[in-house]
């Protein structure tokens, strides 16, 4: 049986970025305390599935999951630990954001090496851009010297694979200051980058700003040229194009993410979680973070909605997913 992969969403952010629309909300310690304890329930009464596959990667998302202490971060790795059965090292990947950890340098150091030692060996964190007038159009927090200040702690707490999210198609970024995003991330040399053309999702702060005319209108000609560029670019300095929006030094593809892509099992826990058996069913949890700490509290259904696919929609599902990944699809297995 292929090895699974762990989801843990964490719906917490500081700040509301405008282009987002997952299901996220302000983080509060009281609130991120009830969170993880009723995650740690979820994960500890799952019998979704009768014999679930040994895992290999467990992926902390959201959101912000650094926000949380680094003891409710532990709490919730031994309830995966208690109920999986684990490979040894897995990969354990963590979404920060940069300035995430501490208010100064030496607390977010000691935060940093207290997640190595919980096994998180893969940081991944929301640079967005390295234009400081970009970030703090897109609601972010942080500017591009806390992106190197952060990487640089990263680094000096043992982190040996870290991935940057870049995000081309900016209302308003011309090419220049996407090559200029481009030399940047190249400099600090993560050993993966996550590179994104911009979706404007109708209901957030920026689909807003483009409708009333406060922003201007994204440019998907443009965004094609960055789109070619980036690949270029990055490809030419010793990064493989192993996926759509998804570059690594050799050997350092996200092995979690590769799970989406292949078709291989996953199991979500958290409100808005997602899961797959690897077989023909998929289902979801509650979106609401509320709610769904409710029905963990009264013992009732935390899944919202639940798809049996067809044999013809697994075989369909599997190619044009499979089609992501640079490698194709071997049509014999399909």
């Amino acid at each position: 049986m292929t090895d699974a992969g762990i989801y843990i969403h964490i719906p917490f952010c500081r700040s509301r970025c405008s282009y987002c629309d997952f299901a996220t909300g302000m983080y509060q310690s009281e609130i991120a305390e009830t969170y993880a304890g009723a995650v740690c329930s979820e994960i500890g009464d799952w019998r979704e599935v009768e014999q679930p596959a040994t895992v290999d990667t467990i992926y902390f998302g959201g959101g912000t999951p650094s926000l949380l202490s680094t003891e409710q971060t532990a709490r919730i790795l031994r309830a995966v630990k208690d109920r999986f059965e684990l490979i040894d090292a897995p990969e354990i990947t963590l979404e920060i954001n940069p300035g995430d950890g501490g208010v100064d340098e030496e607390s977010r150091l000691a935060t940093m090496r207290e997640w190595r030692r919980l096994g998180i060996d893969r940081a991944s964190f929301g640079v967005q851009t390295f234009d400081d007038r970009e970030l703090k159009l897109l609601g972010r927090t942080h500017d591009s010297t806390d992106v190197r200040k952060t990487f640089a702690l990263l680094r000096e707490a043992g982190f040996t694979n870290i991935n940057f999210d870049l995000i081309a198609g900016l209302p308003g970024q011309t090419m220049g200051g996407w090559k200029r995003n481009l030399d940047e991330a190249l400099k600090l040399r993560p050993e993966h980058l996550s590179l994104y053309l911009l979706d404007v999702h109708e209901g957030t702060p920026l689909a807003d700003q483009i409708n009333c005319g406060m922003r201007p209108i994204p440019d998907d000609d443009l965004a094609a040229e960055m789109y070619a560029t980036m690949i270029e670019q990055v490809c030419a300095a010793g990064y493989e194009h192993y996926e759509i929006s998804n570059f690594c030094l050799p050997g350092f593809e996200s092995r979690h993410n590769t799970k989406y892509w292949a078709s291989e099992p996953y199991y979500g826990f958290g409100n808005s979680a997602h899961s797959y058996d690897g077989a023909r069913r998929r289902w979801a949890n509650e979106r609401d973070a509320a709610k769904y700490v409710k029905a963990v509290e009264h013992n009732d259904s935390l899944i919202v909605d639940r798809t049996t696919l067809s044999e013809e929609e697994t075989r369909s599902e599997s190619i044009f997913l499979g089609l992501r990944l640079m490698k194709g699809i071997d049509l014999q297995t399909h």
